[in-house]
């Protein structure tokens, strides 16, 4: 039985699987259900992830959230164990008034991964609410002025960075998943170090856990997975 499709009402559902190679991997299987996925229209991204918190990230875009979550079931099925994970949805922020159309839909659907930009970093953040330090307290006018001001900045990395950031409200521990594709490994680190030098970031702005890899072939990052 196929389930009804659950789409968004705008863009597209992302879920990012960051995974370690169980004892027994099925390599084919995990290709035929990549594969299977991209016939399906669903992009699927691979990532080679460097240190001990996962081997292997799979970025996973489409409109029917049950599609996303049956290719889960396959990459796990597969021998992959999946140690942290993220679900967010692609979006137009309120701050995004008078932007070209074109501009807002790169944003709602973007086509991944970039070319040339091989460098991969994952991180989820949220607006800080403190007592002395509280976005949403703070007027619209002046959230927007701090916004445009911090997508100003960012704009300086145009070339180097594509930045995706996803929405997660209510859909997981965070706010947003920020995925950041560059040229050199170093443009992410320059660009984020930057960016925390920004009011909106400075202030309010907290940070979960980097993820940091090489985006690849599936068989480029099984090859350095499974080595």
């Amino acid at each position: 039985m196929t389930p009804e499709p659950l789409v968004p009402s705008r863009g597209l559902n992302v879920l990012h699987l960051f995974c370690h190679p169980g004892a027994d991997v099925d390599a084919s299987a995990l290709r035929k259900a990549v594969d299977d996925a991209r016939a399906n229209a669903l992009q699927v991204v691979s990532v080679a992830i460097m240190g001990a918190k996962a081997d292997v990230c799979f970025m996973i875009l489409g409109e029917d959230l049950w599609t996303l979550r049956q290719l889960q079931s396959k990459i796990q099925a597969a021998g992959f164990v999946v140690a942290e994970s993220y679900v967010s949805v692609t979006e137009v922020s309120e701050y995004a008034a008078g932007m070209p159309e074109k501009m807002l839909q790169d944003r709602l659907f973007p086509a991944l991964p970039p070319e040339g930009k091989r460098a991969f970093c994952f991180y989820p953040m949220s607006k800080r609410r403190d007592e002395s330090n509280n976005w949403y307290a703070l007027a619209y006018d002046e959230r927007d002025r701090l916004m445009r001001q911090h997508g100003a900045l960012g704009r300086e990395f145009k070339g180097r960075i594509l930045q995706v950031i996803t929405g997660s409200t209510g859909l997981d521990d965070w706010e947003w998943g920020v995925t950041l594709f560059g040229v050199h490994v170093d443009d992410l680190k320059e660009c984020v170090y930057t960016m925390r030098y920004d009011e909106a970031s400075t202030l309010y702005a907290d940070f979960g856990a980097f993820y940091t890899g090489l985006v690849g072939t599936l068989d480029e990052v099984l090859d350095a997975t499974l080595a």
